[in-house]
């Protein structure tokens, strides 16, 4: 048996099972798309946890997870006779045919980024109104900046050099800095989401993710901070209780490991 065929066998008992599932399993049965929806997401955030941990068998896992819900949801679009997973695959198919012009077509492209300008431009031709269309409203904050600039940028709306988008950063914070000094809470609000939005995207010009970049910090501190608890329980001397040169101390060390 061919690697295709394998795989395309590998769906179609996904399909069985979930056809199965669905007829006979009482949990199964009762799920709609709105029930599903939360389980989704918390699906696609452990996928997200296993690629930044680069654990290779833990996104083997996940994928099938996700891949799951996907087969679900058009399992339920099927018996309302809306769509099925054929349907879904054929749409995904389509779309990308005709978004890659230079690949099924006599477009022809330099690099990624007239690729990326193409695309956006091919949607607006589609009929969107707005290259921000397609930016999910429920997006967390920090991911919606990322793509809305990266949206807008693939229609020319952008920086040209680096080093100015630094100056932006550097703009904002000095406005910051005054409404700090004003003590205009909501102003300060403002000032200070303006500087993380300029730093977002100033990660784009370094070609950083700012959300992975964030989220290594999150677990370097987090690892941190946990050795430095167990340096306290070995101590038998609360956290609370310890001065920060203390703390500091396990923490330089934690930091070596």
């Amino acid at each position: 048996m061919s690697n295709k065929a394998a795989q395309l066998k590998a769906f179609e008992r996904l399909l069985v099972i979930m056809d199965e599932l669905r007829e006979q399993c009482p949990w199964d049965k009762k799920q709609t798309m709105e029930s599903l929806r939360h389980l989704t997401i918390e699906e696609v955030y452990e996928l997200g946890d296993a690629i930044l941990d680069n654990d290779l068998d833990e996104v083997k896992k996940e994928l099938g997870d996700v891949l799951l819900h996907i087969v679900f949801y058009s399992k339920i679009g099927s018996e309302t006779n809306n769509f099925d997973i054929a349907d879904v695959c054929n749409s995904i198919c389509d779309k990308l045919i005709d978004r890659h012009p230079h690949i099924y077509g006599d477009v022809k492209v330099e690099n990624e980024e007239d690729v990326k300008r193409n695309w956006e431009q091919l949607k607006l031709k589609e009929g969107k109104k707005s290259v921000l269309e397609g930016v999910p409203r429920s997006l967390p904050a920090m991911v919606k900046a990322n793509r809305i600039q990266d949206k807008v940028a693939g229609v020319g709306f952008d920086w040209e050099q680096p080093e100015q988008v630094f100056e932006k950063v550097e703009e904002e914070l000095a406005e910051l800095k005054v409404e700090i000094a004003k003590g205009n809470q909501d102003a300060i609000e403002s000032e200070f989401g303006d500087v993380l939005f300029s730093m977002i995207n100033y990660a784009r010009f370094l070609k950083v993710n700012p959300e992975n970049a964030l989220e290594r910090t999150n677990k370097k501190f987090i690892k941190r901070f946990q050795y430095l608890e167990s340096k306290s329980k070995e101590l038998n001397k609360p956290l609370k209780d310890m001065t920060l040169s203390e703390m500091d101390v396990f923490w330089e060390e934690a930091k070596s490991l």
